[in-house]
């Protein structure tokens, strides 16, 4: 078991595809950074299933992370981990045909977005569905594993098992070394700036209770709050009557402290525009964006349990407990904010890749996957 070449997939989209559009890409080069502190592995490659081309446009290291097609890729490969591509039936049993172990890595709200696309008439696959039913082990990442668990195991017909989650500040320190003090928060005299970031695209991450905890501390402390932005809403603010009837009733919109933005890069939104973020989940309790808030100091209200120990946490849908938390961040978060961001960088520690304890479960799960005879 020495020795082992182990492959990701991603799905390329554009030859030059941001790394800040979604965690995908990300996600699948933290874990190939993980897996190469494992001693069992020779090397990992990243292995795209799109038909776009690879090519030095793509915005990471490919020396340190090679990035290779499906069809250069195939021969080289002891497992293939399934994270942001999918491999066809053809595929499959090619890699089957060589003793390839193959592992889909759950790192996804499918649940949610099968739900959703049957319910909202959302297109997703129509008529040409392909569940791969032939993975040798079906990895899940903590915060999907409660909603979406048995989807994974019923559709795949196999055993799921929880697996580490991953996070590298690697290129969010790529993409802030030039700005002043490289992002990190510090102190400003004055009224703060709330940002409200969440995606706005599913019922996992909405703004409108963040919306609610900033209007309540607004309520109770005026004079701290100079502004709520909230990202990616600037069309439900446009065209949804409802969104725009919810927001009218609030006073920290009817007194024109609060404004609708469209999509905003976060490292350069946090260092530019905010003071403190205020966030909201269902069933998306870890995520990268936390990790990014409170690896550069910024003080982040939201009700993760996974990460409960970052930021200001505050339970569930209790916004008159969030409320609390974000009025504590504005009164008392300057007072403390050096000591604040290195306490959340040794919490974040567990989540790094060369984390021991990380690295050993990873190091045992590719041990089990390779004594398993080939499904």
């Amino acid at each position: 078991m020495k020795g082992l070449r182990v492959g990701i997939t991603i799905g390329l989209l554009d030859v030059a595809e941001t790394l800040w559009n979604n965690g995908i890409k990300q996600n699948a080069a933290f874990l190939a950074e993980a897996l190469r502190h494992c001693p069992q592995v020779a090397g990992v490659v990243l292995v795209n299933t799109t038909q776009v081309p690879v090519t030095s446009a793509l915005p990471w290291d490919q020396v340190r992370y090679p990035t290779l097609s499906f069809e250069t890729a195939k021969d080289s490969v002891d497992v293939l981990i399934e994270l942001g591509g999918q491999i066809d039936a053809l595929q499959t049993a090619y890699l089957k045909g060589r003793d390839v172990r193959v592992v889909s890595y759950c790192c996804g709200f499918e649940y949610v977005h099968a739900m959703e696309s049957v319910l909202f008439r959302r297109p997703m696959w129509g008529e040409n569905l392909f569940v791969n039913q032939c993975y040798d082990d079906i990895w899940i990442i903590p915060q999907v594993d409660n909603i979406s668990r048995a989807y994974f195991e019923v559709l795949r017909r196999q055993t799921g098992r929880v697996v580490p989650f991953v996070w590298s500040p690697m290129f969010l320190a790529e993409r802030v070394k030039e700005m002043p003090e490289a992002g990190e928060y510090r102190p400003r005299e004055g009224a703060k700036r709330l940002s409200v970031m969440e995606p706005n695209l599913d019922i996992v991450k909405f703004c409108l209770y963040p919306a609610l905890i900033a209007e309540l501390a607004y309520r109770r402390r005026p004079e701290h709050i100079a502004l709520l932005q909230v990202s990616n809403a600037e069309q439900i603010a446009r065209e949804s009557l409802e969104f725009i009837s919810l927001m009218n009733q609030l006073d920290i919109v009817r007194e024109h402290k609060a404004v609708f933005l469209g999509r905003h890069d976060t490292p350069v939104f946090l260092a530019e525009n905010t003071d403190v973020v205020v966030s909201h989940q269902l069933e998306n309790p870890l995520n990268y964006f936390y990790l990014e808030v409170c690896w550069q100091g910024y003080a982040l209200v939201h009700n993760a349990h996974l990460c409960a120990d970052l930021g200001y946490y505050y339970r569930g849908n209790d916004v008159e407990e969030g409320a609390r938390r974000l009025v504590e961040a504005l009164e008392m978060h300057d007072a403390h904010a050096s000591w604040y961001r290195e306490r959340q960088r040794t919490a974040i520690a567990r989540f790094l890749p060369d984390n021991a304890g990380l690295v050993a479960t990873y190091g045992a799960l590719l041990d089990d996957l390779m004594r398993r005879p080939l499904r």
